[in-house]
């Protein structure tokens, strides 16, 4: 079936539909990354976007249930150059085309890929349309200048309706282990299978504000040490403080920071009465609730090869980013330090305000499948709550 890619600009690609047929809108971007489709497809903070993926062939391990960073595809819609014929790994519970399919969302393949991204690079980010509906052009430019994305918060599409524990029975969150078949085992079946690593006792508890939370982060956390209780965006610091946790964590999300007013004024009020860590979008919320400004840029960064430089030591880390806005450096108020700068364009990709035990980083430390150069954050963040722990 013929499908067609068009961009509020006039430019339109055509291709092979995949997934859901009909048609889909919403600001279209791209990923550079190499490997990990499902987790982006269900990364809460491309609510509203259609994915384009620079990575010539997608599709070839297929999908599991276990590997999702949410319960469903998030994605308006997703754009690739070949979808692989074949699925071969055996953790796949189903294919790509199947998978979107199901769950409604449109795909797109056979486009040039390389072409979409030197476009968007050159122009910005701007609306898109996928469409199966029409094969004229112009209606389907028409659709995409139609989009609504500027100023919609769509973190309460994401976030939870309701506070929850997270793993409770430490069933979630253990580490992945690979196990292969023996060569004299009777059934590979039994040999091949999801293997994880035992999990410590908690010894800190954390409310963790849902923005539009990836799976992983939660993980993340658990594993070091947290007993996490996860809040709805809207939940008041009142209410917050009133669970007695040890700490506070901000969670990535979706669309532009600042549309969320209620999240800023919340974090604000909690600055200086709890440890507090933010990632992503939890980092861009912390900023404008000590005083900063944020704005968007031209194509965001989107990918697992991000080079991430840290001021205070010198290292170097490849990190996985996700944000199509970032914090100003120049607007952070005294006693907030700019910790962390990404090297491909010098955007504030950390900072902290070690007088509030507040600190942030606008990349993803949890990532999966990778990198995993940053994962050290969430140990980090359990020695500043132990810290202020033994201060109390």
């Amino acid at each position: 079936m013929i499908a067609l890619l068009a961009l509020e600009d006039g430019r339109v690609f055509s291709g092979e539909a995949f997934g859901a047929s009909g048609t889909t809108t919403g600001e279209i971007c791209f990923n550079t990354s190499m490997t990990g489709y499902q987790e982006i497809l269900t990364d809460p903070s491309y609510r509203g976007q259609i994915v384009a993926m620079t990575y010539p062939e997608i599709g070839n391990y297929g999908v599991n249930d276990v590997d999702v960073e949410s319960d469903m595809p998030q994605v308006r819609g997703f754009v690739i150059e070949e979808l692989s014929p074949i699925v071969s790994n055996w953790r796949s519970d189903s294919d790509l085309d199947t998978y979107l399919k199901t769950r409604g969302i449109q795909g797109i393949q056979g486009i040039d890929t390389r072409a979409l991204t030197r476009h968007l690079r050159t122009r910005g980010a701007m609306r898109a349309c996928i469409t199966t509906e029409t094969q004229v052009e112009g209606e389907a430019v028409e659709m995409a200048r139609k989009a609504n994305y500027e100023g919609v918060d769509f973190v309460k599409e994401v976030s939870t309706g309701e506070s929850f524990n997270w793993d409770p029975e430490s069933k979630l969150s253990g580490r992945w282990i690979q196990k292969l078949g023996s060569e004299d085992a009777e059934d590979d079946s039994e040999e091949q299978r999801d293997i994880f690593e035992n999990l410590l006792k908690p010894v800190h508890s954390l409310a963790a504000i849902d923005f539009g939370m990836k799976k992983n982060i939660l993980r993340s956390l658990r594993r070091n040490g947290f007993d996490v209780t996860v809040v709805p965006c809207t939940t008041s610091a009142k209410e917050i403080l009133a669970l007695g946790t040890d700490g506070v964590f901000l969670s990535n999300g979706p669309g532009d920071p600042q549309a969320l007013d209620y999240a800023r004024d919340t974090v604000a009020e909690l600055v200086g009465k709890k440890p507090i860590f933010g990632i992503c979008l939890g980092h861009q919320i912390l900023a404008l609730a000590l005083g900063a400004r944020t704005f968007k840029l031209k194509f965001g960064h989107r990918g697992a090869n991000q080079p991430v430089k840290d001021l205070r030591t010198g290292q170097v880390a490849i990190t996985s980013q996700n944000h199509g806005y970032a914090v100003d450096p120049e607007s952070l108020p005294k006693g907030v330090e700019v910790t962390h700068v990404n090297l491909n364009d010098g955007t504030c990709a950390g900072l902290r305000d070690n007088s509030r035990k507040a600190f942030s980083v606008q990349y993803h430390p949890e990532a999966s499948p990778g990198p995993h150069d940053a994962d050290y954050f969430f140990s980090e963040f359990a020695k500043v709550v132990a810290a202020s722990k033994a201060e109390a």
